[in-house]
């Protein structure tokens, strides 16, 4: 296996997203807003005269952060629609979700906004804060959508039954090891190479070989000091002993389950005999630092974007892994991306979004293009694999070949920005401070049901 070059390294950091996106590091690109061209009234669009929008929009791959597209976007949007003049703001997960707030409690909210079913769907459009899309979901839209995935049409529908989120793209996210340090210390015996999968079993005793071959300062890290990252954390217990996070029905907590308690049971002995090591102060962007500078040999929060936020810093190849299970048969959490429109009350500038999210999302040349900006995959099965014929096509294979993974959309569920802080909090209880597996993951239960 060839390492990266510094040459590659430097062509895919330009050509990929600079965010960490789910994983909650990003890029703290300062917000920023940028007009776009606009012409008369002879686009043919479906408003009938010129209206301004806003377009709010998270670091996702390239439409925002500090290599923001947004600009060539909006341009081949006017090129069909100049009746129609899009301004933009990027924002960061550091402080995007308080700017939100406050544009809530001001009025002064976007039109649309570009995110994940847990905020357009189970926080603002919960709140009756946002416009039902349904009209969007056509017949043919839908199949199109579900025949990649149904859980994403689930995730995009609120519990009344109406639609706040139109889906551009999605991805699993999954965990990766240092190839090289793994090969040198004997430990990739241990590894389904070509399934990117392995066992429970094998995963101790892959950790155990890394341990005891002194090759890297630490293992792995379980990072337990704040939101940052939490899939990995919550996939890495969950997968262990095919635990579940959430009822089928999204209405429970279920971390205390038998599986999972097994699980934060089997982390606390790889933590007592240094298998792994617990950070009460690290995020999911601290801990992925440790594995670019090779301190820690394997990261708990990897995916496509976060292979080309690190590749220029890399001298070894992260190979992409799913998180390990007692039968051999992961279940990754999923990201899912689109948009949603903020309900302010003037039909022109809603219709003139729905034009919008339409074009970037339906459009056969500019939906694909649409989906390699963020770095991820689409939601259409009718795209097919927009990355083929592309320089990045062997890099994002490994990642498609693990889509299949996908296990259930559960971040829809109620009281979602209490439990992350739960989550954090019970990790640090039980990795660090020794407390009992059942009666922490009891306590996170009873704090975060809905």
């Amino acid at each position: 296996m060839k390492k990266w070059n510094k040459a590659m390294a430097l062509a895919l950091a330009a050509g990929m997203s600079l965010s960490l996106v789910a994983c909650g590091g990003g890029t703290g690109s300062t917000p920023s807003s940028n007009p776009s061209q606009s012409g008369g009234n002879e686009g043919g669009g479906s408003t009938a005269s010129e209206v301004e929008i806003k377009l709010w929009t998270y670091p996702i791959g390239s439409w925002g952060g500090s290599e923001s597209k947004l600009d060539d976007i909006i341009a081949s949007f006017n090129a069909v629609h100049p009746e129609i003049k899009v301004t933009y703001e990027t924002l960061d997960y550091q402080n995007g979700d308080n700017q939100v707030t406050s544009a809530i409690t001001s009025g002064g909210t976007p039109d649309i906004i570009m995110e994940g079913p847990e905020r357009l769907v189970s926080n603002w459009g919960a709140a009756g804060k946002m416009v039902d899309l349904s009209d969007l979901w056509t017949e043919e839209a839908t199949a199109d959508i579900s025949a990649t995935s149904e859980a994403v049409v689930n995730a995009c529908k609120g519990t009344d039954g109406k639609y706040y989120e139109y889906p551009l793209c999605m991805t699993t996210h999954c965990m990766a090891i240092n190839y090289e340090l793994f090969e040198q210390a004997g430990a990739l015996q241990y590894l389904d190479l070509e399934n990117r999968t392995w066992t429970t079993d094998n995963f101790v005793k892959a950790m155990e070989t890394i341990r005891d071959s002194g090759l890297a300062p630490v293992p792995g890290i379980v990072y337990c000091g704040g939101t940052g990252g939490d899939q990995g954390t919550r996939a890495l217990v969950n997968n262990l002993y095919s635990g579940t996070y959430t009822n089928a029905d999204h209405t429970e907590y279920t971390a205390n389950s038998p599986e999972n308690v097994k699980a934060l049971t089997l982390l606390k002995s790889m933590v007592d005999s240094q298998a792994l090591n617990a950070n009460a102060s690290f995020v999911a962007a601290d801990e992925l630092q440790q594995f670019a500078n090779g301190t820690a040999a394997v990261t708990f929060c990897w995916n496509a974007s976060n292979e080309s936020q690190y590749a220029s810093q890399v001298q070894f190849t992260p190979y992409a892994m799913a998180f390990p299970s007692d039968d051999g048969v992961p279940e990754l959490c999923g990201g899912i991306w689109g948009f949603g429109i903020f309900d302010n009350g003037d039909q022109a500038k809603i219709d003139a979004a729905k034009t919008f999210i339409q074009f970037v999302c339906d459009d056969k040349k500019q939906g694909p293009e649409s989906v390699r900006l963020t770095g991820f995959f689409p939601v259409r099965s009718s795209f097919g694999n927009v990355y083929e014929g592309t320089d990045q096509a062997e890099r994002m294979a490994g990642f498609q070949s693990m889509m299949p993974y996908l296990g259930d959309y559960y971040n829809v569920i109620g009281n979602w920005t209490a439990q992350r802080n739960n989550w954090f909090n019970m990790l640090t209880q039980i990795l660090i401070n020794g407390e009992d597996p059942q009666t922490a993951a009891d306590a996170f239960v009873e704090a975060s049901n809905p």
